[in-house]
């Protein structure tokens, strides 16, 4: 009996011993460093870190200085039989050559006057004919289209819909507006035209320069939106009609006509309540030449060797690249977007590099993953996985992705700023939910906020970034997020507005949650199949 007390005490000795060990290793990961690094990486000069430019790779560089400093290992393999910490990868795009569009005497370019959406090209420059259109609204309501044939012909139309000189719209007679002044309804309004024959769509979206500007930076961050989260068909699956959104002035240009007489066009519509198609005409001249363009990008990774389990491995993932710049100049610093999820894993490797280097290593070896390309589809990861993993997936344990922490998004404003969002802990594990709630009731102590977790959610957020190219090989993952906010996928995602101390609690919520998971006995267990 007095052994067996002897070693019960022990074990509970050790047990204690280790917690404290987790907690001095923890501590290490400080606020100050995770807005030192983040400084660096959210600057001007990254220019956005968009996938394949000067600013990813110098992105890239600074992370591999870091995991150098740490004495991460240098694990992928070179041409020349060493190692790197960057994994190259190779992207095909389709970029713009030449692309104009000439109005009498004026010629108009792209991105500068027009921005445009649609897979289509006009290899050779083409002539053709303009028609005014309207709001470009076809239902058995309201028919811009009615005895006016489109075919072949580029069409001009304004974005939204008809509105009286009382303030009623036209289509509701009241003060609310129908479907047709929603952002979907330009697509639809697209759609309209290609059907009846319309060789390109301009619609009128903005009165000036000045509000074209700000319609550039509304429109690249609304479509990036769309096109991540999967809530609406993106513009690009359009076809072959090429749409524009353009500014009153190019309107008129390519109509061939005076302010006075588009006032007078658009004044009669709104006045009398009913179409006016066809009293505009003119002819333009377009090219539009398509090019293929090969880009050049790279994951980052840094190994840190386990101990007596040094076969099995745990990824701790983020992605570092981010939308660039927009077409009027303003960069996308991405500082949220995913800065913050990158400096929080070089702080959980430092700490775990810290850990080894005092006798404290892991059981389990680790991998540091930053990851680009994830902006254009999870892309970076989804070569990890599919194509070329380093280190072997059966022997994967588990991955810890974070990704936009330390921004209390709309949901929590003015109600808390002590959670995070956990989505997937329970998906394929068991095990790995129980590991993240007790690392969570015993160290952080956070609101652990599951409304992402639920398979009903329409944001379907756990497909949305680079855990679920793990998940979907059956690896469990867990994935850390705080939220959307209105500077998603905008140039105001600047590090001013980062809440280090959050950002602080939540990267230690997954070192706790990694400590535990490369240093006990066995294995995550694969046990679940939840949607």
């Amino acid at each position: 009996m007095k052994y067996l007390r002897y070693s019960v005490g022990l074990l509970l000795c050790g047990q204690l011993a280790m917690a404290q060990t987790a907690t001095d290793y923890a501590q290490t990961i400080q606020a100050a460093d995770l807005e030192k690094h983040l400084r660096v990486l959210a600057a001007d000069d990254m220019q956005g870190r968009e996938t394949g430019t000067e600013g990813q790779r110098k992105a890239a560089d600074y992370i591999a200085k870091q995991f150098a400093a740490e004495n991460l290992q240098p694990i992928v393999k070179t041409e020349d039989g060493k190692t790197g910490y960057f994994q190259p990868f190779k992207l095909y795009q389709k970029t713009w050559g030449d692309f104009y569009v000439k109005a009498g005497d004026k010629t108009y370019t792209y991105p500068k006057d027009f921005i445009v959406n649609g897979l289509f090209a006009v290899m050779q420059e083409t002539s053709v004919e303009t028609v005014f259109v309207g709001y470009g609204i076809f239902s058995d309501q309201y028919n811009d289209y009615a005895k006016l044939n489109v075919q072949g012909k580029a069409v001009v139309m304004l974005e939204g819909e008809p509105k009286k000189a009382n303030g009623n719209y036209v289509l509701t007679n009241s003060t609310k507006p129908s479907d047709w002044s929603s952002d979907e309804s330009l697509r639809k309004k697209a759609l309209i035209a290609k059907d009846k024959g319309a060789e390109q769509v301009f619609i009128v979206s903005a009165e000036s320069p000045e509000a074209y500007r700000r319609l550039v930076a509304q429109r690249t961050a609304l479509m990036g939106r769309f096109n991540r989260m999967g809530l609406r068909p993106s513009m690009e699956k359009i076809g072959a009609v090429g749409t524009f959104l353009i500014t009153q002035d190019m309107g008129v240009d390519l109509l061939n006509t005076t302010p006075a007489k588009w006032q007078a066009a658009v004044a009669k519509i709104n006045k009398t309540g009913k179409p006016n198609s066809g009293v505009l005409k003119g002819k333009i001249a377009l090219k539009a030449e398509r090019k293929d363009e090969i880009l050049e990008s790279s994951n980052v990774l840094g190994f840190l060797e386990g101990t007596d389990k040094k076969d099995e491995v745990v990824v701790i993932s983020a992605h570092y690249d981010h939308i660039g710049v927009n077409p009027d100049g303003q960069v996308n610093n991405g500082a949220n977007d995913d800065g913050s999820g990158t400096v929080s894993v070089l702080e959980i490797a430092q700490a775990f590099a810290k850990a080894k280097a005092e006798g404290h290593g892991p059981r389990r070896s680790m991998l540091f993953l930053t990851v680009s390309g994830e902006e254009k589809g999870l892309l970076g990861s989804e070569y990890y996985t599919d194509m070329s993993p380093v280190l072997p997936l059966a022997n994967t344990v588990c991955d810890l992705n974070i990704d936009m922490v330390g921004r209390v998004d709309d949901l929590h404003e003015g109600k808390s700023d002590n959670y995070i969002y956990v989505i997937g802990s329970d998906k394929l594990s068991s095990e790995l939910h129980q590991i993240s709630e007790d690392a969570n009731r015993k160290y952080t102590m956070m609101e652990l906020d599951y409304k992402y977790n639920e398979p009903s959610d329409p944001q379907r957020i756990y497909y949305r970034s680079d855990h679920y190219n793990f998940a979907k090989h059956k690896i469990p993952i867990v994935f850390y997020f705080n939220g959307l906010h209105a500077d998603y996928h905008r140039p105001g995602d600047d590090v001013e507005k980062i809440d280090f101390k959050l950002a602080e609690k939540s990267a230690r919520l997954v070192f706790y949650t990694a400590w535990e998971i490369v240093n006990r006995e066995n294995r995550l267990v694969v046990d679940s199949n939840k949607p």
